[in-house]
């Protein structure tokens, strides 16, 4: 992952296919509810853009960066939800000239860093790579929650190995989240790609295993999708604790997604 080349091209890919998405639609589409509580679509658009100039801050301005988490942590509850807040209000042709011209200086930026810089985040510090991931993985995760309230099916693509990377790098993040010791083993986790491939990871003898279609662990990762509306196997005790409580962002833990109710 040191050379973020790879997944900065997957994360402009990502960024045009949602942007496809919302470009041109009317007022009232900007307005539909999504299935974050409170947040329109333009809420959704309006927080990557928000969270691009954050990351952009990070990457050309320390200084700059700790004093936006210093404001952070004196508002903990409420300051992700105001930066969506504020962006929503703009009208939608400006909003998404923000989250445009915003990821595109961004990308322009991790490209331009040294190979072995390391920048401030609201977690552990960030290699370019690590930061490009962490964005392709916001960016999808917003796009399937725009996507559902537009009524639109995206077809799932193989840039979401980045996604699934990530959500077996931070296993032990989501156990100390929850004030929980992670285990000391390495998990297996096997893993059915949109293309067909297998994705591994962990060793193959490893005894607490996870084994599904990559679509579905990422929903669960980014908790998107109830475990139980998934196709994931858990395999040991500290496998199936681990899908309960997965994520694959920073920050207190993720209140998630309710089951879906079965079919009438």
């Amino acid at each position: 992952m040191s050379d973020p080349t790879s997944v900065l091209d997957d994360l402009r890919e990502e960024s045009e296919e949602l942007d496809r998405l919302v470009a041109g639609s009317s007022a009232h589409r900007w307005s539909l509810a999504t299935p974050a509580p409170g947040w329109t679509v333009a809420h959704q658009i309006a927080h990557l853009a928000w969270t691009d100039r954050s990351a952009l801050l990070a990457v050309t301005d320390a200084d700059g960066f700790h004093a936006l988490v210093d404001k952070a942590l004196a508002a903990p509850g409420s300051f992700v939800d105001e930066g969506a807040e504020e962006g929503a209000k703009l009208p939608p042709d400006q909003l998404l000239a923000r989250w445009r011209g915003g990821r595109r200086a961004l990308e322009e930026a991790l490209r331009a860093a040294p190979p072995k810089a390391r920048f401030p985040w609201y977690g552990p510090p960030m290699s370019a790579a690590s930061m490009a991931t962490a964005r392709l993985m916001e960016t999808w995760a917003h796009g399937q929650d725009v996507a559902e309230a537009l009524g639109v099916v995206r077809p799932p693509t193989d840039r979401l190995r980045h996604v699934a990377w990530l959500g077996v790098r931070t296993r032990d993040f989501a156990f100390g989240v929850h004030g929980l010791t992670p285990p000391a083993d390495p998990f297996r986790v096997e893993l059915r790609a949109p293309s067909g491939d297998l994705w591994t990871y962990g060793p193959a003898d490893a005894t607490q295993r996870v084994t599904g279609p990559a679509l579905d662990f990422c929903l669960l990762v980014t908790q998107r999708a109830h475990r139980t509306d998934l196709a994931l196997r858990a395999d040991g005790p500290d496998a199936d604790r681990w899908l309960g409580i997965a994520q694959a962002f920073a920050g207190p833990p993720g209140s998630g997604r309710p089951p879906k109710e079965p079919a009438s």
